[in-house]
């Protein structure tokens, strides 16, 4: 008999085996073994989403869309950072290093951010 197969999405145990499907109950999710195989062949780098979702690169242009307090600064809504570096390493839970006027290097968080 073969080990049963957690769900890919949320890590359940409880997955079931529908002929050559197998489905979760938990998520309703559903995959094949040679899916889930070739899926962890790939290996993709972390995902840099902004905070409508939409993919980040390093070098991008973006804007804050909150107030932020850097040390004893607020860093305004809307103000436009150019040239950022995504970190596959983040700090502190920020993953953007960038260069802000009047600020000098921060790090800022993808989620308090949106493309430009």
């Amino acid at each position: 008999m073969s080990s049963q197969p957690n769900c890919p999405k949320c890590q359940s145990p409880y997955g079931y085996q529908d002929g050559n499907l197998w489905i979760c109950p938990e998520c309703a999710h559903e995959w094949t073994l040679e899916a889930e195989a070739s899926s962890e062949e790939v290996v993709e780098g972390p995902k840099f989403l902004d905070a409508n979702g939409v993919q980040l690169q390093s070098g991008d242009t973006v804007r804050t869309i909150k107030d932020l307090k850097v040390g004893s600064d607020t860093l305004k809504s809307g103000t436009k950072v150019k040239g950022i570096r995504l970190l596959d390493d983040p700090v502190n839970g920020h993953d953007i290093s960038c260069k802000v006027d009047g600020f000098g290097s921060i790090y800022l968080k993808c989620s308090v951010v949106r493309k430009d």
